[in-house]
């Protein structure tokens, strides 16, 4: 059973307030999308990677596969007007793949996924049919505005990341239902959900955030510089 990747890269960066799209900027001379393409380059059980971007970055990306051999790299699609959308695009391109092949879902601004967090989401899937990487929440947890309205049970809250890993059909299915009723979800979980289907939890780390804020860019900065 193929495992196919697919990186959507179509984020604006507009949250971080920087001009440029985050994960295009330069981290010790390499772009960030970098860092999370190479996660997937160095795993064996990942076989191919796709990518949805902006036009404008295309090239860009085609440059970058050659200049870090990402040969895992199959194409680099036209993203859409949104997230999903570009997932979308990046699904409908694989015209030839298996029914049973499994797409795990990335965020192209989560560059710290720890490939065990990865092995263990291919191999639920594999197992179990899908999953779903996800945090505990740890923290207490409120809702309100301005004021506590209410406390949250963090027993069963988690904090929902990426990658999310489906059966090409039944992603397929998911997003032809949330396009055919003009459904727009924040994640591909929420659109298999939307279809029936069971969700499985696969624990994930809290080295796999999202790089959005100028906050996360710090964070990032000093976590690879760390390492390094």
């Amino acid at each position: 059973m193929r495992t196919i990747a697919i990186i959507p890269a179509g984020g604006k960066g507009i949250r971080g307030g920087i001009a440029a799209p985050k994960q295009y900027l330069k981290f010790n001379g390499k772009e960030l999308i970098v860092y999370t393409l190479d996660i997937f380059q160095q795993n064996e059980m990942i076989d191919e990677i796709i990518i949805s971007a902006e036009g404008n970055y295309i090239n860009l990306l085609n440059d970058l596969k050659e200049k870090y051999n990402l040969s895992k790299i199959s194409k680099v699609v036209e993203g859409g007007n949104t997230r999903q959308y570009s997932v979308y695009n990046a699904l409908k391109s694989l015209t030839a793949a298996a029914d049973n092949e499994l797409v795990a879902v990335h965020d192209a601004a989560r560059p710290l996924l720890p490939q065990e967090v990865l092995i263990d989401a291919v191999q639920t899937a594999k197992q179990k049919g899908n999953a779903l990487v996800c945090i505990k929440a740890k923290d207490t947890l409120i809702t309100g505005n301005e004021v506590v309205e209410s406390y949250l049970d963090r027993d069963e809250v988690y904090y929902v990341q990426t990658p999310q890993i489906f059966p090409h059909s039944i992603l397929m299915k998911a997003m032809k239902n949330a396009y055919e009723n003009n459904f727009v979800g924040t994640d591909e979980s929420m659109l298999v959900r939307q279809i029936g289907e069971k969700v499985n939890i696969v624990e994930g780390s809290v080295y796999n955030f999202k790089v959005t804020t100028a906050d996360d860019i710090k964070m990032f900065e000093r976590l690879i510089s760390t390492s390094s």
